[in-house]
């Protein structure tokens, strides 16, 4: 568990912290960590734009998160933004010397799917699905800040939120806290009792663009956990209604769906709309109806805020009471 006094590194795996407003939140979500106890580190790419679509270089931004993970000084490593070209970095990251160093934490969201998931699947450690180092901005926390503090430092019971946003317009100050004024709407299927199972999931763009190599590659990671049932969670940001069916088919013919316990959805940016009959459920339940486990669709989860942290490679209950999801994490 994370724990006052503990230093957290940050790095910039995908975009680095240059415009606005990320970098006033930035600057402002530094301050509020560290009035929290947290000792802050950071990594040399955090403030840079000096990559293709990136902070840095494929080979900069690797070395900063092998640094990151193995520096003893550190207990947890945050993100500092999501971007579009994080899996570049992959083939420079030495996996094998993550899988045998001690486990840390790297939490970060959207893009950063590149790295929690394959982290727990080639490594076999827990990471987060969480949110990134700006969004502690907001003073007071909003409780998907303190959820995602709360589950660094081990705490094991998690309920999605009530409310949500479309967003905040470009032209509110940097520091503008967004007005949550939709109201929560979970839509089940097949859901009766309680499903227990191992979270894996993320950014459903990232999961698809990773399909057909050694990033993601699974295999291993099943036969490890073969008597594990897995509880897949996806959201989506630039996928349409027809790029999310076309990425679950995918996924479903390469195997990644065979021990599944459950699926949950999230409220996807992009797969709002119908397009020539198709839309967010029939996606997802035309493609994966064969498998007749219960569905949440929805949730607290996505570019859509506020987002539930999520912990991948955990072993998880979750129970849906007729207008929430609650999260235990048995492990």
């Amino acid at each position: 568990p994370l724990q006052k006094g503990d230093a957290i590194t940050l790095i910039a795996p995908s975009f680095g912290c240059t415009t606005e407003p990320y970098l006033t939140r930035f600057e402002a979500a530094i301050k509020r960590l560290k009035k929290e106890g947290y000792l802050i580190i950071e990594g040399p790419n955090v403030r840079r734009a000096d990559g293709v679509c990136s902070s840095a270089s494929p080979q900069e931004r690797a070395k900063e998160f092998m640094d990151a993970y193995l520096d003893p000084n550190s207990k947890a490593i945050f993100s500092v933004g999501g971007g579009e070209l994080m899996s570049e970095m992959l083939p420079y990251i030495d996996f094998e010397t993550i899988a045998n160093a001690k486990p840390k934490w790297f939490m970060g969201f959207s893009d950063n799917t590149n790295l929690t998931l394959p982290l727990t699947l080639l490594c076999d450690i827990q990471t987060i699905y969480g949110p990134n180092m700006p969004s502690f901005y907001e003073k007071p926390f909003r409780a998907t800040q303190k959820d995602a503090l709360d589950m660094l430092s081990g705490q094991s019971h998690f309920e999605d939120y009530p409310k949500w946003t479309y967003g905040t317009k470009k032209t509110q100050p940097a520091l503008w806290r967004p007005r949550f004024n939709r109201e929560r709407i979970i839509v089940p299927h097949n859901f009766e009792k309680p499903v227990e199972g191992m979270l894996l999931g993320g950014c459903l763009d990232c999961i698809a663009n990773l399909l057909g190599t050694k990033y993601i590659d699974a295999s291993a990671f099943f036969e490890m956990h073969h008597d594990e049932k897995i509880i897949w969670y996806f959201e989506a940001c630039d996928l349409n209604v027809l790029a999310l069916r076309r990425a679950l088919f995918e996924l479903k013919e390469a195997g990644y769906f065979k021990n599944v316990a459950m699926f949950i959805f999230g409220r996807h940016l992009s797969a709002r709309d119908e397009i020539m009959g198709v839309n967010r459920f029939n996606a997802a339940l035309d493609i994966l109806g064969e498998y007749n486990v219960p569905m949440l669709f929805d949730v607290a989860l996505g570019h859509l805020g506020p987002s539930i942290p999520v912990r991948n490679g955990a072993k998880c209950r979750i129970d849906y009471d007729g207008s929430k999801m609650i999260m235990d994490y048995l492990d």
